[in-house]
């Protein structure tokens, strides 16, 4: 049976929240790890916009939009019921607009025009997303509830950069909570799977 193709750059957080969803959901798929300084042209023709994630379907579906592959794989299942909470789908908008936006500012801060600066956008992120995570996480173990969910992979993968370009600072913090979710993300085996080199990534059985 032919899989699906996967488009992908290991580093990159759209894309390791979409194979973390593949590989939760148990569905085998090719992944085909790309240069982005030599993007190849068949990604391009499926999707000119030339980022990653991208996903070319045995039916020729195109899907190149890492949220709308993880509802693809998980919609239906426990993991994206529990994330379609208020509350859940709040953080996934705040991740995927202000706090990405902030935090390409505080990562890479040579690339702006000069203004307030590195700490400032780390501050600024900090209570655009940290805050709120930490106190959802204080009350529970997942973002979902008691369980695992789509909303935890959705942002695990951004949280993981942000501590990535100052880890001291960030573990200074007291995001207590915060700070264990994202210790037990970065050392699950869905995680470890999804950061695998090889180009074919095997699923796991869905929990």
């Amino acid at each position: 049976m032919q899989r699906p193709l996967l488009y992908t750059y290991r580093r990159c957080p759209y894309a390791m929240r979409a194979r973390m969803a593949l590989l939760q959901a148990g569905i085998e798929f090719e992944a085909h790890e790309i240069s982005l300084r030599d993007k190849p042209p068949e990604m391009l023709e499926l999707s000119p916009k030339g980022t990653v994630p991208v996903m070319l379907l045995p039916d020729g579906q195109v899907i190149d939009q890492s949220l709308d592959i993880m509802r693809w794989a998980l919609e239906g299942s426990s993991w994206w019921q529990r994330a379609q909470s208020a509350s859940c789908r709040a953080l996934v908008e705040a991740n995927d607009g202000p706090f990405k936006q902030l935090l390409d500012r505080y990562k890479y801060p040579q690339r702006y025009p000069a203004g307030e600066g590195q700490d400032f956008h780390r501050e600024e992120a900090a209570k655009c997303l940290l805050i709120a995570l930490d106190d959802e996480l204080g009350k529970r173990a997942f973002l979902g509830g008691d369980e695992p969910c789509a909303a935890d992979i959705a942002i695990f993968p951004f949280v993981r950069q942000f501590r990535a370009v100052d880890e001291s600072w960030f573990d200074a913090q007291g995001f207590h909570a915060l700070q264990r979710w994202l210790r037990g993300w970065m050392e699950s085996d869905l995680f470890e799977r999804c950061m695998k080199k090889p180009a074919k990534a095997a699923a796991t059985n869905p929990a």
